[in-house]
């Protein structure tokens, strides 16, 4: 039998998965982030990247320091062979001393070559293979230059000069010394052991101090953690950050704020379960004590006490609902889905849902705006906690407002900037100015109503309002009165473009 993807058994062969490969820093690789490995990867990857460079310059500057001596020695050589450079009868000679050549043969180490050429490029004596300078190249008599050649297949460094010798400058006399490069390379070899030796000492040794440099600037980070995991679970105080580095303040600072916002929380939810488990105290008391009268009781006072536990129950009920719509409200509102909203749809339909209860207090419940909310003003919202926002208004309304009284649920609405605000007012007792602010607190009810309620109308639609950017303002209905001045609630809603760039 064929099974789904949903049913597939984990020990069936799975199919190939594209692994997630590693991290990578530097010349290394690690699974996991590592904030000490990846500082010590970028200094010990330019450091060992930049050692056979800094071996490859020090070849070169060693050849060059090795040549200069040996240069200098040749030029020596060639400015003395100069002098055995005589003219005879028109004719150019050279008359080597048996001194002379030995002094040549003398090094067991390199060989050396010389050429003497007349005027017009006749050889006079030395090497016949010996090549000749660029013609271009001809300077000045006396003057002597360097250059690298190549003799019987031997690399040589050459000096040679032009010399003259009572002829005219047009027919000068060539003079070439060359010396195979072996104790120049020999020289260099050792300029480049001795860098060498030292720099594979040095460099494990760089390594280790680095590594220790970086144990000890990361040693306050290990203290911090210590610190921290050393905390008990219910302490929320502040981080000390008076003995933490400057680059890891912001980051305890950061943390202290959230400690100090989650403590808010936990003290917010603390209170509220203690508020709860009072609000419904009261309630679950009563239906204890009606049904053990009610079995006690016979004939009507067992209908008055079902009457009683009925009456209970409703209060428990709207108590629970109201506080699960505080918590929705509370730990949702920007993380639900969010549509376009028609808010004159929402009115309409909670004002008459809420007619029958409207209708048994004999109050005149109302709408007044339009039938719809035109397209280009439908704002972005929740429509499970907009309508919410709207039916605590409209029964906080109905709950305060005495039998005859009033209630009218009002839309109104700019058709240029599309911001529209939701009032809802009635001609009950109204709220003195000192206690408005008190009472969008949750379970605060205003004294002297005598109104069976939980406290957390008002409440719940400043959390609502608050979630959708929306301001909320109350009012007197009738500011001259002093009895039944009555409260307008309104609700402002920004612009549909605004209330989209927060998110809603």
């Amino acid at each position: 039998m064929k099974r789904s993807p949903a049913e597939a058994s984990p020990l069936d062969p799975q199919p190939d998965t594209p692994a997630t490969p590693p991290l990578t820093f530097g010349l290394f690789q690690r699974e996991q982030r590592s904030l000490f490995g990846e500082i010590l990867d970028w200094m010990l990857t330019p450091l060992l990247l930049l050692w056979p460079l800094s071996l490859v310059l020090t070849w070169f500057v060693a050849q060059g320091i090795a040549s200069k001596p040996y240069d200098r020695a040749l030029e020596f050589s060639l400015q003395a062979l100069t002098q055995f450079v005589v003219v005879r009868d028109g004719q150019a000679q050279f008359n080597l001393t048996a001194q002379a050549r030995d002094l040549l043969r003398a090094d067991d180490t390199d060989l050396v070559f010389y050429q003497v050429r007349d005027g017009d490029g006749r050889l006079v004596s030395g090497d016949p293979d010996f090549p000749t300078p660029n013609a271009e190249l001809r300077a000045l008599p006396g003057e002597v230059y360097l250059r690298d050649d190549i003799v019987r297949d031997e690399d040589v460094r050459v000096a040679y000069t032009w010399v003259a010798r009572g002829l005219d400058r047009e027919h000068l006399v060539l003079m070439q010394v060359a010396e195979t490069r072996g104790k120049r390379s020999k020289l260099a070899t050792e300029i480049i052991k001795g860098v060498m030796v030292p720099q594979f000492i040095i460099l494990p040794l760089a390594v280790l101090l680095v590594w220790l440099a970086l144990v000890r600037g990361i040693r306050p980070l290990s203290d911090l953690e210590q610190r921290i995991r050393a905390r008990k679970p219910d302490d929320l105080s502040p981080i000390d950050n008076e003995h933490v580095p400057q680059e890891v303040a912001p980051l305890v600072s950061s943390i202290n704020d959230l400690l100090e916002r989650l403590k808010n929380s936990v003290s917010n939810q603390k209170r509220f379960l203690a508020d709860a488990a009072h609000q419904l105290k009261t309630p679950l008391a009563g239906l204890r004590m009606q049904a053990e009268m009610a079995q006690n009781a016979s004939g009507d006072d067992i209908h008055r006490s079902l009457q009683q536990i009925a009456k209970s129950s409703v209060r428990a009920t709207h108590t629970v609902n109201q506080l699960l719509a505080l918590a929705r409200a509370e730990t949702t509102g920007r993380s639900l889905p969010t549509v376009p909203v028609d808010l004159a749809v929402l009115v309409r339909e909670a004002v008459e849902d809420s007619v029958p209860r409207a209708m048994d207090k004999r109050i005149d419940l109302g709408y007044e705006g339009p039938d719809e909310v035109p397209r280009s003003c439908l704002m972005p919202g929740n429509p499970t906690l907009l309508s919410e926002l709207v039916r605590n208004l409209v029964d906080n309304a109905i709950n305060y407002t005495p039998s005859g009284g009033v209630v009218t649920a009002r839309v109104l609405v700019d058709p240029f900037s599309g911001a529209q605000v939701l009032q809802v007012e009635d001609n009950g007792p109204g709220i003195p100015v000192h206690e408005r602010g008190l009472v969008l607190e949750p379970f605060y009810r205003a004294l002297g109503t005598n109104v069976d309620g939980s406290g957390l109308g008002l409440a719940i639609v400043n959390e609502i309002a608050q979630q959708h950017g929306a301001t909320l303002e109350m009012e007197d209905t009738h500011p001259g009165r002093t009895v039944g001045r009555g409260l307008r609630v309104s609700v402002r809603f920004g612009a549909a473009a605004d209330q989209a760039e927060t998110g809603l």
